[in-house]
């Protein structure tokens, strides 16, 4: 059992937070970042070739930042491993104790810095979560006997309560549920009214906790940025404008983030906090939200 399995079970307010490994070999700002958070979050995202630009394996570097007494989720993406690689790093995460993981398709090579990479997605989300499920059960995804044992993981899935398409945002987040996902943490939310309709109308009768993704805007380009590069996101246009005719847009971004805590704290189980570059300034949100530090 771990911090955030444990948080999950009792019921609490759950507080995670991305944390992009290194391009590079050393880890020394990400641990920098990382040691920030302690005590705040119940664990760290430590994300897998997000926009699929080249970083360092999420496994080493969640196990790096476990040694120095973080609780990491692992992200596991399906576009660069086919079945045999992905079951082998799940199992490999198991022996090494990191039991988090959030299971992910992945984004398509041509988002990154890699475009004539061979993309793989031999398998998606639904059926790592499957195949997750098989494996914690002690057989590999050919329903064969694991003859070392069982993985003892602990899996999430990604959720978009802003998708286009509500009857396909029900099917999948179906799909997932039915697959084993025992949490599910958001994309970037901007608009709170469809949160509040997704988790009234779609996760309403599961136990399952969903932590809205918070994105800390830093100035009104960044926000501009994101609106034209994240597919699915349209952060408002009042929400421009403050950070445009702030004395101070980071501050003034601080504070914008605070106020989705609250409000996401009136709606689901949690929030997922993604501070690219600026995760020594979630403390600071989490104080301004009055989030309390986190129980050991």
């Amino acid at each position: 059992m771990n911090i955030f399995h444990n948080a999950v079970k009792s019921g609490e307010f759950l507080i995670t937070a991305e944390v992009a490994p290194p391009k590079g070999a050393d880890p020394t700002h990400m641990i920098q970042m990382a040691k920030t958070l302690k005590g705040r979050v119940h664990a760290v995202n430590i994300t897998d070739g997000s926009r699929a630009v080249l970083r360092m394996s999420p496994l080493v570097a969640s196990i790096i930042l476990k040694n120095h007494g973080l609780e990491p989720i692992c992200q596991v993406a399906c576009r660069d491993r086919n079945r045999i690689a992905l079951q082998a790093d799940l199992m490999g995460a198991s022996a090494l104790g990191l039991h988090n993981i959030l299971a992910l398709t992945g984004d398509p090579v041509k988002a990154g810095d890699h475009e004539k990479a061979r993309s793989v997605f031999d398998m998606e989300s639904i059926r790592l979560l499957q195949m997750i499920a098989k494996l914690n059960q002690g057989m590999d995804w050919n329903e064969k006997t694991l003859p070392d044992g069982p993985t003892d993981l602990f899996v999430g899935a990604a959720v978009d309560p802003q998708s286009p398409s509500w009857s396909g945002l029900k099917r999948r987040f179906e799909l997932k549920l039915l697959a084993g996902s025992q949490f599910f943490q958001s994309q970037l939310i901007s608009d709170f009214d469809k949160l509040e309709k997704f988790m009234s109308q779609i996760a309403v009768d599961t136990n399952k906790p969903i932590l809205a993704g918070i994105f800390l805007l830093k100035s009104a380009k960044n926000a501009a940025f994101i609106n034209k590069h994240v597919p699915g996101v349209d952060i408002p246009e009042h929400i421009i404008n403050r950070l445009a005719n702030a004395e101070k847009p980071l501050q003034e971004g601080i504070k914008i983030a605070a106020e989705q805590v609250q409000k996401a704290s009136k709606i689901c189980h949690g929030v997922h906090l993604m501070a690219v570059k600026r995760e020594d300034l979630i403390p600071q949100i989490l104080d301004m939200a009055e989030i309390p530090s986190i129980r050991d």
